[in-house]
């Protein structure tokens, strides 16, 4: 197993900025990346599967995972929790792999207090009409959840200063660009790369420790 540790990308947006759209066509490019599958109290959405979007579990379920210590995170969004299993988040990192989350701004700040290096990237929208034209395009949620949304959705925005990297999704294709862009600097960073290239370093003599 490889001593370096992989990269954590967090992945922070309102609801109906484009987050999910993103990470996913991102994946579809880079499969080496692991998706960390938070699990959910909220029903599933047309079109959503259990293990793939979400873990779906009662409230019973979250709350013993919660009380048991195997959540990085967790928090209640839109009157519904959510939380990420630390489980396949240790995995991935202790053999290297590069893990992205899909979280809210509450739930990033507690991964941080775990894994201060990970790297946070904030999804905006280009405007708050464009944000509302979105959600209700999507055909996801009645209009009363929309409103709620909207209404946090200036909240949330106010976070993004917490975040590494700020994109701002107006053009798909621009902004899934420079989510891989972030992800391609990330693993050029000296450290990471004198790990996964311990022997070349040695054989050049090269400190595998940033001076």
């Amino acid at each position: 197993m490889p001593s370096y540790s992989g990269n954590i990308f967090m992945v922070v947006a309102p609801s109906g900025a484009g987050k999910s759209s993103l990470v996913n066509a991102l994946l579809a490019r880079d499969p080496s990346i692991t998706l960390s599958i938070s699990c959910t109290t909220r029903t599933p959405r047309p079109g959503e599967e259990a293990d793939k979007h979400y873990r779906f579990v009662s409230q019973e379920q979250f709350a013993q995972l919660r009380d048991n210590n195997a959540l990085l995170e967790w928090a209640e969004v839109h009157g519904n929790f959510y939380g990420t299993p630390r489980d396949r988040i240790d995995e991935a990192l202790a053999q290297g792999r590069d893990v992205m989350l899909e979280i809210d701004w509450q739930g990033a700040r507690q991964v941080r207090t775990h894994f201060p290096q990970a790297i946070g990237i904030f999804i905006l929208p280009p405007s708050i009409e464009a944000l509302e034209a979105r959600l209700t395009k999507r055909g996801q949620d009645a209009p009363n959840v929309i409103a709620r949304r909207l209404l946090a959705a200036g909240s949330e925005m106010s976070h993004a200063s917490e975040c590494q990297y700020v994109i701002i999704n107006q053009e798909f294709s621009t902004a899934l660009e420079q989510l891989g862009q972030i992800v391609a600097a990330t693993r050029l960073r000296y450290i990471p790369q004198a790990e996964r290239n311990a022997e070349l370093f040695s054989q050049l003599g090269i400190s595998k420790t940033v001076a």
